[in-house]
């Protein structure tokens, strides 16, 4: 498996662009970020890194309910914490109210009776609440509650969380991990790997296992912080700390909820500023999967797309299952950063070959063709009809001889190549065992990646145990599947980090002229109508059509003149939403006999359907362009998000849309643009121009401020169609949904 390496950071001032073992103490937060920030909605913009080091490296443990008397729960766990302590050179005191002594160790009835400071109070009680108080007076810095009972049972038990959570706040200096957490922080982790190391945050003890397990290949691991309901430290808080560390290269996290949406996206802004890769599991894609998380660990799931949004604004590598987080996380915490895009496949079959090699260009993987001096020089020993261009081709004799090394040495001595992937579909010894070997020799000598697909499902084979797990510096997989998840994550994650700036160190702190202008124009808790609506838009510079709002038939003549025909006809009032199902739209209208006679129609549909107007909107029509959305809304994690995507009257058909989360750059808006699947509207098709791509992302840019602006007031915007003009024209709002809070 993948070693250790060595080297020097680079001179970028935020981002560290290569997984060697970082050197020095718990970093510093970034430069000019000032600890008590706040950005114009009042939400912080850094999080403190917390200093968890007593908590994982204590030097005194109270075990409060320690017990040993055989067969009891507590006994149990009071050995293997007094196991654990020993390693971490820790003094362990017991804590009950009835023994003398525990294990041989001198016992008290409670924490104030202890004669030293206390960095850790291990709670072997049913209700930790009681003892909250004395744990603060006696100043214990950490405890750890395994109880449960809490919001993971319903609303009594969140209740009775609430309760323990706002004990702890209360206290001052307690920090407390749990309740419902279990004993994995007290796992045994080998000493005897080198190298940069996963730390590991989960939500479900059990779901941690594979990547513990990674021990046994070679992987080293540095903690494991077993979340559970999170009444106080909560995932973010470890995810920040373990992206300082520098004995950390990866960090692997299986979620279920998150606490709080606005801290895990701090905390994975720390990761994203260091370079430090973070992968991550979040189960709750469908509702069955949410509503089975949301009972084990009572935290929210948060919408999936959002989630999804959020994780890939900040760099965070979503995989779905175990085997990707222990693979893909083993690989990022230990492989050099690439030296170029290009993937090539080398493999004793023409057939396996090929099939790789769809696989990865269909996930998106370069696999670029050698140049035709390459492909000469590897037919000095690959025979001439065989194909080398990529993926090459051996046909298998060569690999047994010393022509295998030469192949692979000049496969890697290709510039374009950064990568070599060699899938072995099962074991054909003795050739198998010496492709192992030289490719383990050549990982050895080379700073690009090696990567190996051993497909017998035995692993038992030498070849596999000894060989290919044996190298520091190969990547060993089992699947193609996760080769390719990993091998794509690695490179977006470098690619990604290379490029990133924080969105937390521009976000806008004071109010605009536009908000104050549009704040009049807010009405608690209604929806406004299209014309208040649109009002809403100008004010923060976002177009809207010519038009008029009128009262009469007279007025509307009047205001087609004033408009220009061909106009469109609109009724408008407050909590009006899907006029055109109802006939409350007219387009095309193009003389005043036709506006009159719209004019009359609409007002009539609108008393049959009980719909109070404010008047009606004589507007100019707009022929051309390509129908887009943009919207906002609230989500319950994450707070105001931003919606783009392909608009019209099949938005809720289509469902091509990108979320981000405020803040966020023109970079990620115009990202959020490029993952659409209709993206290529916006380029021109069938002949129609190009799109007016700038104008669209200052429309999105413009709503994000008025999310961050107006988000404590403003549930829910919904602009659609915005119409975006060929290049160099802008965009137009034809209509508009607001709905204040």
């Amino acid at each position: 498996m993948l070693g250790s390496t060595h080297g020097t950071l680079t001179t970028r001032p935020r981002v560290v662009a290569c997984a060697e073992p970082r050197t020095g103490a718990v970093r510093e937060r970034a430069d000019g970020v000032d600890d008590g920030a706040v950005d114009v909605s009042g939400r912080p913009l850094y999080a403190g890194v917390p200093d968890l080091e007593r908590f994982f490296r204590p030097e005194a443990v109270a075990v409060i309910g320690a017990s040993d008397v055989e067969g009891r729960p507590n006994t149990g766990i009071t050995r293997q914490v007094m196991r654990w302590a020993e390693r971490m050179g820790a003094s362990v005191h017991p804590v009950h109210p009835t023994r003398e002594t525990v294990f041989g160790l001198p016992c008290v009835t409670a924490v104030g009776e202890l004669a030293r400071d206390i960095d850790l109070a291990v709670l072997l009680v049913a209700d930790p609440l009681p003892l909250v108080s004395e744990l603060a007076e006696a100043k214990v810095k950490f405890a750890v509650a395994f109880a449960s009972g809490f919001a993971e049972t319903g609303a009594e038990g969140a209740a009775a969380q609430r309760k323990l959570a706002d004990a702890v706040r209360d206290a001052g200096g307690l920090r407390l991990l749990g309740p419902n957490t279990n004993l994995n922080a007290f796992e045994s982790f080998r000493d005897d790997l080198d190298g940069p190391a996963i730390a590991l945050i989960t939500q479900s003890g059990h779901q941690g296992r594979p990547v513990f397990t990674l021990q046994e290949l070679g992987i080293r691991l540095s903690h494991w912080a077993p979340t559970g309901n999170e009444a106080d430290l909560e995932t973010a808080d470890f995810l920040s700390y373990f992206a300082n560390r520098p004995e950390v290269g990866a960090i692997a996290l299986y979620a279920e909820g998150f606490k709080d949406g606005r801290s895990f996206l701090l905390a994975a802004d720390q990761a994203a500023r260091r370079g430090v890769p973070v992968v991550a599991v979040k189960v709750g894609r469908t509702e069955k999967g949410a509503r089975t998380a949301a009972s084990h660990t009572g935290k929210l799931t948060g919408a999936d797309a959002v989630v999804d949004a959020a994780m890939r604004q900040y760099g965070v590598i979503r995989v779905d299952g175990l085997d990707e987080l222990q693979d893909t996380a083993a690989l990022l915490a230990r492989a050099r950063p690439p030296q170029a895009e290009g993937v090539a496949v080398y493999s004793i079959s023409g057939g396996t070959g090929a099939h790789f090699a769809d696989l990865a260009s269909a996930a998106g993987l370069t696999l670029p063709t050698l140049d035709e001096a390459k492909q000469a020089e590897l037919h000095t020993w690959i025979p001439g009809y065989l194909d080398v261009s990529n993926p090459v081709d051996c046909g298998g004799h060569p690999v047994g001889d010393w022509r295998g090394r030469k192949i692979i040495d000049a496969i890697l001595a290709d510039p374009a190549i950064g990568t070599l992937i060699v899938p072995i579909t099962g074991p054909f010894p003795p050739m198998s065992d010496r492709l192992a070997a030289d490719l383990a020799e050549a990982a050895a000598r080379t700073d690009k990646l090696i990567c190996v697909i051993w497909g017998s499902p035995v692993g038992t084979e030498d070849a596999y145990r000894h060989t290919l797990l044996g190298s520091s510096r190969l990547a060993v997989f089992r699947t193609f599947g996760n080769c390719i998840t990993s091998v794509r994550a690695w490179l977006d994650h470098h690619r990604f980090t290379r490029d990133y700036t924080s969105p937390f160190d521009d976000a806008p702190r004071t109010p605009s002229p536009s908000a104050r202008k549009a704040r009049a124009l807010m009405r608690p808790g209604e929806q406004l109508s299209e014309h208040a609506a649109k009002q809403l838009l100008r004010a923060y510079g976002i177009r809207v059509p010519r038009e008029q709002l009128v009262t009469s038939a007279a007025a509307s003549v009047r205001a087609a003149g004033l408009v220009g025909y061909p106009v469109v006809m609109k009724a408008s009032a407050p909590r009006l939403a899907h006029k055109t199902e109802l006939g409350l739209v007219k387009v095309g209208l193009t003389s005043a006999s036709q506006v009159r006679e719209a004019y009359r129609e609409l007002t009539d549909i609108a008393r049959y359907e009980s719909v109070e107007l404010d008047g009606v909107l004589v507007c100019q029509m707009i022929e051309r362009g390509v129908e887009m959305v943009v919207g906002l809304s609230h989500d319950d994690l994450f707070g105001p998000t931003v919606t783009v995507g392909i608009g019209g009257v099949l938005v809720e058909v289509l469902r091509d849309v990108a979320v981000g989360i405020p803040p966020f750059d023109e970079r990620h808006a115009r990202s959020m643009l490029g993952r659409l699947r209709g993206k290529a509207l916006l380029d021109g098709v069938r002949g129609a121009p190009a799109a007016d791509v700038e104008a669209l992302v200052e429309v999105v840019l413009r709503v994000q401020r008025m999310a961050l602006e107006l988000g404590d007031s403003l549930a829910e915007l919904d602009i659609n169609p915005l119409v975006v003009l060929p290049h160099g024209q802008g965009t137009v709002a034809l209509d508009a949904l607001a709905v204040c809070r």
